[in-house]
């Protein structure tokens, strides 16, 4: 082989050799910092989809909320009806109804959100036991057990079982 030719084919080969090693260092950085911020945003991306997660969890929570109550509020009130059976004058959604609720108690569930039957109907026992202790000791003796049972009753105008469901309590207590 002619040394001519020899010179220039190892020239070429070491600088397609250094070339290639070359490109695959700077490509390992540029790859390596694109891969950070690719991860950085993932991280970011993933943060948001949780809150995300979480505000669709609550607003369907909402919503199931919202549809038992106007559900549950599609019933016509009949005061006459209400007042043949209980034999005196039944106000829409005085909560004075219930069987172990008076005015104080009435006035408690008031000032924390709870105005109809329909509300009480939707909220569960726990909620409202928390309301009675949060309003102090007075209220401890209270047992809610059986409010929102009534309130689901008294807000369908059921009014003959509600009554005699109540002749069974004691106080509002089974």
């Amino acid at each position: 082989m002619n040394p001519c030719l020899l010179i220039p084919l190892l020239t070429g080969i070491t600088a397609a050799i250094i070339g290639y090693f070359l490109g695959r260092v700077i490509r390992s950085g540029a790859v390596s910092r694109q891969y950070e911020t690719l991860k950085h945003k993932n991280a970011e991306l993933e943060k948001e989809n949780e809150k995300l997660k979480t505000a669709l969890s609550a607003a369907r929570s909402n919503a199931a909320a919202s549809a038992s109550v106007a559900a549950a509020s599609v019933h016509a009130f009949n005061s006459e009806l209400a007042r043949s059976v209980f034999g005196r004058e039944v106000k829409k959604d005085d909560l004075k109804i219930i069987e172990g609720i008076g005015p104080q108690i009435e006035n408690l569930l008031h000032r924390n959100g709870i105005n109809t039957w329909a509300e009480l109907a939707a909220a569960s026992v726990g909620k409202c036991q928390e309301i009675l202790d949060k309003g102090g000791k007075r209220f401890e003796i209270h047992d809610p057990e059986t409010w929102p049972e009534q309130a689901r009753l008294a807000d369908e105008g059921k009014w003959k079982k509600l009554f005699e469901w109540q002749g069974k309590l004691d106080g509002g207590r089974l």
